[in-house]
Parts: C-alpha cells; structure tokens; sequence
C-alpha cells in the first residue's frame, strides 16, 4: 500500500487547478456533455474517464466536475437504497451512484440500509414473525424504537421489501412499495460489475459506513467486513471505482490502514461532534475538523470531505443562504475534494431563497439552488434527482 504522503503529492497539481473559477467552466464541458449524455438527450458517447479531468487517468481524477451523485440511488423517484432506485440513477446518468449505506446483520452480513433500525424503509411492522423483535435502543447518544439489522439474519431480512422513507413529501414513490429486497453489499459489487459490462463505461459507488463505533461494541466492526468484501471482489486499490465515506473520522483513518480506496469523511453541522470523539473524550466538534489545521489533519489520511450544504453557505434564521464560507477554498488547499449533500427538489429540503409555496411534495428554485452552491467550486454534490442535477450542471458549465 502505497503512503498517504505519496498519495498527497501526486494530487498537489489538480487540486490546485480545481480553485479556478470561469477557467474551471470551460475545461469541464465536453466532460459534461458526455458523461450526461443519455439523461439530457445529447450526442456524446465519451466516458468520463476518456474527457474528465484527469485526461484520461483513473481514479477520483477520471470523473466529471461537478459530480452528480445520486444519493441513495435516484431516491426521489424510486425507495431509497433499492436496486431500482439504483439502477434509475444510473440510467438517468448519474457519474456515481451512492450505492450502500452499510450496516451488518447478526450473522455479519452487510447491507444497504439508510440505518440499522429499518422501521421506517421496510414493511418489518406488518410480519407478525417479527413482532418480538422490536426493541428500544440507544444509537449514538439517541433512544431509538423499532427493528434493527443486527437482530436478524440476513435470510430474515431477505423476506422483507422496501418502502418509502418520507412517503409525506414523496407519495409517488409508495407505488413501488414492496417491490425491492434488501440488497448486501456484495449483491451491489456485482451489480456494479454487470451494469459496467453493459453500459461498456466504469460504474462508480460510494457506500457509507453507518454507526462503527455502535456495531463495533457489538463485535460487528463494519471496517474489517468491507476491507474484505472489497478485496474478494478486487476492488481495494487506489483507482478502484468505489469511494468509502463515514461521518467518524476514526472510520476513515482505520479504513487507510486496510485499504486504498479514496475515502471521504463526511461532516454534519459545525457544533456537532462525530460519536466516535464522544466515545473517545475527543473534545472537538465538526467546526475545528474544517479548520485549515483541522483539514490539513484529515488530507494525511483521506481524499476528502463531505461537508453538510450549510457548511459551504450557511442560512440564516429564515433559512435564506448567507455569504459562502472559506470551506472550499481551505479544503482545496488542503488537497481535499468536497463532495456535499444534499440537494433535492422538494420545498421542505431547499433554502428558503428557492421555495416556491408551502406544498411538501412540491418543487421549488431547485436549479437556482444547483447554479448557486457550483459557484461556491464545489467538487461534486449529492442529489436525490440525478437528472436534475445533470441538467443544472450543464447549465453552469456553458454559462
């Protein structure tokens, strides 16, 4: 395994190009036009890798800036972490698919659920046989009631479908309740492989490990389990198309020691603090980590960062976007990449500068929103509607 330092060294030069502006526009267009070609009806028929940045290398650097990650697959179209809503991001052109927020069963398997308590993204409560299984739980400092993953093995969990998260802001998606298993981790490897054959260009994704420190107290170490999947399947090394993030930093610098993915340590608001400092008496918070000692810290053993959108520009008490913050231009300088979540059309998620009435389930400004957080020269963002975003990156790119 090669050493961070080397790794460091190598990424000087792009990610000091990355800090442009207007420049940055016109390098990434023929990027764009062809990696989003199927979703916006166009011509161009070049992977990303043969016209991302990197000219031609793999790795972080083959993809197309900005990024569009369909978060939990195209999960505003389809429930969250099914192969459906999976293969819908793909096929809406999607450059990654954040296919995997990972949690184990009891008999150490991984699969893809938004959380280990799967009350509210499968139909458990109505299997009479699994009645006895709902327990109250304290997660990461939080008492949480329902069924969780790691009471069941994975051929229970096998017997139940997905539903929708937030049926209130998405009644559409409840049509497909019922309609997708639970997928593992290694079931979406394959995937991965078989949708790359037949699309003849490189799937990308970008799992989560949910809650380590939570299932590592329970003898179930989520790092080990995906350091080995990953290898089984020959995807462990530095250009492999599967980027690792996790919100405990500790995760990531374990993950640094097992394998040479690209990893990202995601980052939820400034005064909150990642449970794995709670557990250990690590005193600082999220606003300390993306200082520029704190950033310069995480680039010794990460390739970025996944900051909260309000980290980039935060809102004000009427939710309204203020002034962006240095975060951009500290984590390039840092070398980091920042991949931040997440946007998604409906009213309720957009700053209140994009809504457009009160309905939930309505869209707002969603392509002001994209216009205005590119700018700030973000790397790529999370999205629950792909093809919105591919649509708005093209826009910024010919601007």
């Amino acid at each position: 395994m090669r050493t961070r330092d080397s790794r460091e060294t190598e990424r000087t030069g792009e990610r000091d190009e990355r800090a442009g502006g207007t420049g940055r526009r016109a390098l990434l267009g023929a990027a764009v036009l062809a990696a989003g070609g199927t979703a916006l009806g166009l011509g161009g028929t070049a992977s990303a890798a043969e016209s991302g940045r990197g000219g031609g290398r793999g790795g972080l650097e083959s993809l197309p800036v900005p990024t569009i990650i369909g978060h939990r697959g195209a999960s505003g179209y389809r429930p969250e972490h099914t192969l459906g809503a999976y293969q819908l991001a793909l096929d809406m052109g999607a450059d990654i698919v954040e296919a995997g927020d990972l949690v184990p069963t009891k008999d150490g398997h991984l699969v893809c659920r938004h959380e280990p308590e799967i009350g509210g993204t499968t139909d458990v409560a109505d299997h009479p046989e699994f009645a006895g299984r709902r327990t109250t739980k304290t997660l990461d400092g939080v008492s949480v009631t329902g069924w969780f993953t790691e009471d069941f093995t994975l051929a229970e969990l096998k017997r139940l479908r997905a539903v929708e998260r937030i049926p209130q802001n998405r009644p559409h998606n409840t049509l497909y309740n019922g309609r997708w298993e639970i997928p593992t981790f290694e079931e979406v490897l394959r995937w991965q492989d078989e949708q790359t054959r037949r699309r003849g260009r490189q799937v990308w994704i970008y799992p989560e490990l949910k809650h380590p420190t939570y299932f590592r107290k329970l003898g179930l170490g989520l790092e080990e389990r995906v350091a080995k999947v990953l290898r089984r399947h020959r995807k462990d090394g530095r250009n492999a198309p599967v980027i690792l993030q996790s919100f405990e930093p500790t995760s990531i610098q374990r993950l640094n020691e097992l394998v040479d993915n690209p990893l990202v340590v995601l980052l939820s608001t400034a005064a909150s603090r990642p449970w794995d400092f709670v557990e250990s008496g690590d005193p600082r918070t999220v606003a300390d980590l993306i200082t520029r000692e704190g950033l310069k810290e995480i680039a010794s053993y990460a390739q970025g960062i996944g900051p909260t959108l309000d980290l980039i520009i935060p809102r004000d008490a009427s939710g309204r976007l203020t002034e962006p913050t240095t975060l951009v231009r500290d984590a390039h300088r840092a070398g980091l990449i920042l991949h931040p979540y997440t946007l998604r059309n409906e009213n309720p998620f957009l700053p209140a500068d994009f809504r457009k009435g009160t309905d939930p389930d309505a869209y707002g400004d969603v392509f002001g929103a994209y216009r205005t957080y590119f700018a700030t020269g973000i790397d790529g963002v999370f999205t629950d509607q792909p093809d919105t975003g591919l649509l708005a990156r093209e826009d910024f790119v010919n601007d």
